[in-house]
């Protein structure tokens, strides 16, 4: 007790647990939508967009977060337009612009000043670097989200596991398809700050791959990967802080954790 008390008297720490506890939640409850959509992997490939666009934004004097914001949703929009053409599918798709948007931002790096400490934080995340600028933001913007997301719950549960039938009852699927998207890029751009390019996409996976190992209902599903995503993230956040480890790697350690173990339950309880 003494040791958390410790660590919460630091500002900083104050800072991760508020932005990272929101973060968390949103990916989590996005995170659901994107697996069962087959759309797991777009968290790492807006990532990487991400990553270019930071790049491009130090290079060229910008506002990270602001420049970012924009550039991940249009690359959401394509990525969304890619993955329903009949010559792609959504894992070509990602493929092509995670490593296209990645060889942007390390092109863009090696002619300017090279790897600054900015955008190393970027890269591999860093709780030293969430300022009161980037909390403010990353509060504001996920109270969107998550009003969004309970706004329109019901048409994204349509929308999730039949589109074919949710267009035929008259929903509009290609709005509801980019207000995923959007607040998928929101999510991502949030979380990049803290969890870097390179692991911001275990938040949207382990979570949603981990409720499903015990339920089966999309409200159960949608419920316990939301506290297991937040569990996670604060016993990541602590393990940071107790063994002096980078805080995404320590999230992404917890979060395998708690996979494997309610792998093991979901076993154990069919036999």
């Amino acid at each position: 007790m003494d040791i958390l008390l410790l660590m919460f008297s630091y500002t900083f720490m104050q800072r991760a647990l508020l932005a990272g506890v929101l973060v968390s939640l949103c990916a989590a409850l996005l995170g659901v939508s994107l697996v069962l959509k087959r759309y797991s992997m777009i968290g790492d490939g807006l990532g990487h967009v991400s990553f270019g666009a930071l790049a491009i934004a130090v290079a060229l004097g910008f506002t990270p977060l602001y420049f970012s914001i924009p550039v991940v949703i249009i690359a959401a929009f394509a990525l969304l337009r890619l993955a329903n053409h009949p010559r792609w599918n959504s894992d070509a798709a990602i493929a092509v612009v995670s490593a296209s948007s990645l060889a942007i931002g390390i092109m863009v790096i090696s002619l300017s000043q090279g790897m600054t400490t900015d955008i190393d934080t970027y890269m591999y995340g860093s709780v030293l670097a969430m300022t009161n600028q980037d909390v403010i933001l990353c509060v504001a913007v996920s109270l969107v989200v998550l009003v969004l997301f309970i706004l329109y719950y019901h048409r994204l549960f349509a929308v999730t596991f039949d589109e074919r039938f949710a267009k035929a009852t008259g929903l509009k699927v290609e709005r509801y398809n980019s207000l995923l998207s959007i607040l998928t890029a929101l999510t991502i751009v949030l979380g990049l700050r803290m969890m870097g390019a390179l692991l911001i996409s275990s938040l949207v996976i382990f979570p949603a791959l981990t409720a499903m190992q015990l339920f089966k209902s999309f409200r159960g599903v949608v419920m316990s990967s939301a506290a297991t995503s937040v569990v996670c993230f604060c016993a990541g956040l602590i393990c940071s802080f107790l063994y002096n480890t980078p805080v995404g790697a320590s999230v992404v350690m917890v979060n395998l954790g708690m996979f494997m173990l309610f792998s093991v339950v979901r076993m154990v309880l069919k036999r």
